[in-house]
């Protein structure tokens, strides 16, 4: 079973089996080697129930279309980023449905460099070669298990200071998804943690919770386990743990784009001068902060695909997104979760304060909304009414992701769902007063 519509913007995603099912698995991974003819070709899998199949479907695909095959074994995402990176890799595939729920398969495919392979970059070729199944004549491939870990741990370590790391009691929620796997080696070298491990056997069913942390219902158990235990901070995984949130000490979520003004500031430490990603939707504290400490912002569209080009084109040395999605030079210019952990250890531990104390100077001086979807019946129409609305009254007004409107104490930015009719609203403010005002106001006009 292959349905043309688990062909997504960034991935490939689907229930199992009745949208994507082994023999589309094999046709995806075919057409991948027909498209792109790489040679050498990883291949790897999360903890999902049926991946394992999933994954030998794609392994089958890739070798019977004559690449040379590096399985992976089970992984998280970013360790397929790591390894085609680091090994010099032709491209790769997981087979993983990252945050959505147990009933849904997929795949992140990549390029050599770790490049994604997305809507504007591949996939819909990729889409139709497997749709058509008309196989070029190759000679068979090859398999070969590789070993990864060690390499991997050794790198995500290279980025902090392990000597500057102080006591911390921390809350991890792995989910019941990869994070549970990648985690221990990673704690091992950290012996100064107090980690209090939930949820860390990998399971596809996922029996603790989804493994989604942007859903508030699915934070409700790292908040109440941060405060519970006291903690220094807590930190949450999705279901590939290529991104971790954070909860603070108070059992305060912490906003993508705070973290973001954050590690921005700690890369600076450590690289003056250096360019910093940052997404549409950010708050102002991104950019105000990335200037303050001699850094160089550049505001990019929203998705992984379109900042890791970015990224590469600009020598940047990090990205972030409101999304937790946290990139970084030295990573094959790639996404990663476990990073991020280990840098907020490091810049809580060189700070010598609480992590609501760090925050506190941000909470005071931007008031942020979050994302708020929208549906809507007709996604032109009502852009168009929310552009000729707010030019009449002065704003300053970009197009670079959906619409973007700045005045000087407040500004939003709304753009269109890439799957769904809908628009997504991101509004800022300097008083929390004016927040509220502002996101009715523009919530209103969308849902008139």
């Amino acid at each position: 079973m292959l349905n043309p519509s688990v062909f997504k913007a960034y991935d490939v995603r689907g229930i199992y089996p009745s949208e994507l099912d082994e023999e589309g698995a094999y046709a995806i991974a075919r057409a991948v080697v027909d498209q792109f003819e790489p040679r050498r070709f990883a291949v790897g899998r999360d903890m999902r129930l049926s991946s394992p199949s999933m994954a030998a479907a794609a392994i089958r695909g890739a070798v019977d279309g004559g690449a040379e095959v590096l399985d992976l074994g089970m992984i998280g995402t970013e360790m397929l980023y790591f390894a085609v990176g680091e090994l010099g890799l032709d491209g790769g595939l997981t087979v993983t449905a990252s945050h959505n729920p147990k009933d849904y398969t997929g795949m992140k495919i990549v390029r050599r460099g770790a490049l994604p392979v997305g809507g504007e970059s591949g996939l819909l070729d990729v889409r139709d070669r497997a749709e058509a199944a008309a196989w070029r004549e190759r000679t068979p491939g090859s398999v070969s298990e590789v070993d990864i870990w060690p390499g991997y741990v050794d790198r995500v370590m290279s980025f902090v200071d392990v000597a500057e790391i102080r006591p911390l009691r921390v809350v991890i929620d792995a989910a019941n998804g990869m994070a549970g796997a990648m985690l221990p080696p990673v704690l091992e070298r950290l012996p100064m943690i107090d980690a209090v491990r939930c949820f860390f056997d990998p399971d596809g069913n996922f029996p603790s919770h989804e493994p989604n942390p942007l859903l508030p219902e699915n934070r409700e158990f790292i908040v109440k386990k941060t405060l519970d235990e006291g903690a220094d901070l807590g930190v949450a995984f999705d279901g590939d743990a290529d991104r971790c949130f954070f909860v603070d000490d108070t059992g305060e979520f912490v906003p993508g784009d705070f973290v973001t003004a954050l590690f921005a500031e700690s890369v600076l430490a450590k690289e003056p001068g250096a360019k910093i990603i940052y997404d549409v939707r950010a708050s102002r504290a991104v950019p105000e902060t990335i200037e303050r400490d001699g850094g160089v912002p550049l505001i990019n569209r929203v998705g992984h695909a379109f900042i890791k080009a970015r990224m590469r084109k600009d020598h940047a040395a990090f990205g972030g997104e409101v999304s937790g999605h946290y990139y970084f030079r030295d990573f094959s210019q790639a996404d990663t979760g476990t990073v991020p952990f280990l840098l907020m250890l490091e810049l809580i531990s060189r700070k010598g304060k609480k992590l609501s104390e760090i925050l506190a100077p941000l909470r005071a001086k931007y008031f942020i909304t979050g994302e708020l979807n929208t549906p809507v019946k007709d996604v032109p129409l009502k852009l168009q009414e929310i552009k000729e609305h707010y030019a009449g009254h002065g704003a300053t007004i970009s197009h670079l992701d959906g619409i973007s409107v700045d005045f000087p104490d407040w500004h939003f930015n709304v753009r269109p769902s890439n799957t769904e009719p809908l628009l997504r609203l991101n509004l800022e403010a300097t008083s929390e007063e004016l927040m509220e005002q502002k996101r009715d106001e523009v919530l209103a006009l969308i849902r008139s």
